[in-house]
């Protein structure tokens, strides 16, 4: 029950981060206005995204539903996945929280917004990786940690033969 309680801790904790995030950009910036944090590598820009990862589908017209089904199951699959982890198993519990946080942040603003706000924008000089948020990171570091605990079980499988 316990580490039930480190992904609880991390998707709550991470939820809050990313909307309240999201809420601050939203109220302090204008659409597209734009502070560098590091010269020609880090800013903070204000732009919204209708679509998925670099803006896939973007323009359909089934993108709100499609996106909102596709975080919903995704949500609902993290939650029966979890009832599949060793107990022990504290990496993978804080990977599932990262990964459900970041779901239902984004979930959140295609709800309220019918978009997701975006605003961290990682380049190099005039070459910029697309803008994302807060969820976005979440969702990245859990499937990466996920990655990394999958690779672990499966040398300690191949140690144990």
């Amino acid at each position: 029950m316990g580490n039930y309680r480190i992904f609880t801790l991390t998707a709550v904790i991470s939820l809050i981060v990313d909307q309240l995030t999201k809420i601050y950009i939203d109220s302090s910036f204008t659409l597209y206005e734009s502070i560098t944090v590091i010269e020609n590598f880090f800013n903070i820009t204000y732009v919204r995204n209708p679509g998925a990862a670099f803006g896939i589908l973007s323009d359909s017209a089934v993108r709100i539903p499609f996106f909102i089904s596709v975080s919903v199951v995704a949500s609902i699959g993290i939650l029966w996945y979890l009832r599949k982890i060793d107990a022990g198993d504290r990496w993978q519990h804080f990977a599932l929280g990262l990964i459900f946080s970041g779901a239902v942040g984004n979930l959140i603003d295609r709800v309220r917004l019918g978009e997701v706000i975006d605003f961290l924008d990682a380049h190099w000089y005039g070459t910029h990786w697309p803008a994302f948020n807060v969820a976005d990171s979440a969702i990245c570091v859990g499937v990466a940690l996920m990655f990394l605990c999958t690779w672990r079980d499966e040398r300690k499988k191949q140690q144990t033969t």
